[in-house]
């Protein structure tokens, strides 16, 4: 699974966020609390929903701790924050390098694919991790826990130096 690296501009998103660990997963609930409300969102760009996670600086991918917080973000692209729903929150994602990889399969398989991305490919890569928000495209072919689901996984990286 090589993913296609791209350069990201900047991007506006408009959603709810939690915080959260691994072992107390709050992604169903974020996701339960948005989706009746993202229309409410009229600034949209297209029909992808993103899901963004923000890891803080201390975040280790090489010694994975279940109980690390971060935020999750459920969130739709925008054009601009000038009008924000009564509860939502808006997040700005820089600019910078992404390696995208495409996830094929139910979200139950996605943390084969997540092992195989920071314990294979990154550390042979010409990469390291770059500290932006990591975030998930919920396109089309976004069928949640379906085997013939497809998502796009973007992870921020850097060059080796």
């Amino acid at each position: 699974m090589e993913p296609r690296i791209e350069t990201l501009n900047e991007k506006k998103f408009i959603g709810k966020k939690v915080i959260m660990s691994f072992s107390e997963d709050k992604t169903r609930e974020l996701w339960q609390s948005f989706m009746p409300r993202r229309k409410e969102i009229n600034n949209s760009i297209g029909n992808d929903l993103y899901c963004l996670q923000v890891y803080g600086n201390d975040f280790d991918f090489n010694k994975f701790d279940l109980n690390k917080k971060f935020e999750k973000w459920a969130a739709v692209e925008v054009t601009d924050f000038d009008n924000v729903p009564d509860e939502m929150e808006t997040i700005t994602i820089i600019s910078g390098l992404y390696a995208v990889f495409i996830h094929k399969g139910a979200a139950s398989t996605g943390p084969g694919t997540y092992r195989y991305i920071f314990g294979t490919w990154l550390p042979n890569s010409g990469y390291d991790l770059d500290n932006r928000p990591h975030f998930d495209i919920l396109g089309d072919k976004y069928k949640n826990d379906d085997p013939t689901s497809e998502e796009e996984i973007w992870v921020p990286i850097k060059v080796k130096v």
